[in-house]
């Protein structure tokens, strides 16, 4: 078998059953025939995923995974590619709408997203697993205190769903937190109704400070004084939505004069 590898953050699934559960939360009605899934490790999750229809793109970091992976597998409908996610060519990679899904590192899981926000146009489900601590902070609504920079950026895209928990001792090597199984679904919103770039650079240094009113939070901005004294300044960042955020960019691009 594979050796888990602390310095890949990797932690092996080796409950069959959850690795179905996590599987079967694909919808399967969404318009997309390739999947990809990031860092399948010893493949329990793919031996599930070469039963549905689609055609399977698997992406591991390990050398010794790949290797494990190709002699274990061998299906037309699946092509195991040694490389980074962070770091492919996903356009090169993909030149269809493509799921995505894995038992994602935890330690690069926000970069993950990160990378799915970019790829939001082609990309309109993803069933993931990853720390619990973050999967809530993810599905988590405005005015919670673990609503934060990725709740934002991701619910601008996605309508996103807590499914299940998952326990360490099905793990090799148990991780010392709880895990959680979340969905991603793309969301009516083709494109934000305000630079996307600003509407980023806004969330963030909102949440910087997360504990400061908006008007001390976004100082390092210099925002014109029509913007500071708009009520909306007054709040606290974790209190504004999807929609207020948009709404307040707008504000910024438009000097405060937006109606």
């Amino acid at each position: 078998m594979v050796k888990p590898k602390k310095r890949l953050g990797q932690h092996f699934l080796k409950d069959p059953s959850i690795a179905r559960d996590i599987v079967e939360a694909l919808t399967g009605h969404l318009n997309y025939q390739e999947l990809l899934e990031i860092g399948p490790g010893t493949g329990v999750l793919t031996q599930f995923l070469l039963k549905s229809d689609k055609k399977i793109t698997a992406l591991e970091l390990d050398e010794e995974s790949v290797e494990f992976l190709n002699n274990k597998y061998k299906s037309e409908e699946l092509t195991i590619i040694h490389g980074d996610f962070l770091k492919a060519n996903l356009p090169e990679l993909f030149k269809q709408p493509y799921g995505i899904i894995g038992n994602f590192p935890y330690n690069i899981s926000s970069q993950i997203f990160f990378r799915v926000i970019e790829e939001r146009n082609r990309v309109p489900e993803v069933v993931c697993m990853l720390q619990k601590e973050v999967a809530q902070r993810i599905c988590s609504p405005p005015g919670s205190k673990v609503y934060g920079i990725l709740s934002v950026l991701l619910q601008a895209y996605y309508d996103v769903e807590y499914l299940f928990t998952v326990k360490p001792d099905v793990f090799i090597p148990p991780p010392k937190v709880d895990s959680g199984v979340i969905r991603l679904t793309r969301n009516s919103r083709l494109e934000l109704t305000c630079d996307p770039a600003l509407f980023k650079k806004i969330v963030k240094q909102g949440f910087q400070n997360r504990r400061k009113t908006l008007r001390n939070a976004l100082k390092p901005l210099n925002l014109p004084v029509e913007v500071s004294s708009l009520d909306v300044m007054s709040l606290r960042a974790e209190q504004l939505s999807v929609e207020a955020f948009i709404e307040l960019t707008k504000q910024v691009e438009s000097g405060g004069k937006h109606n």
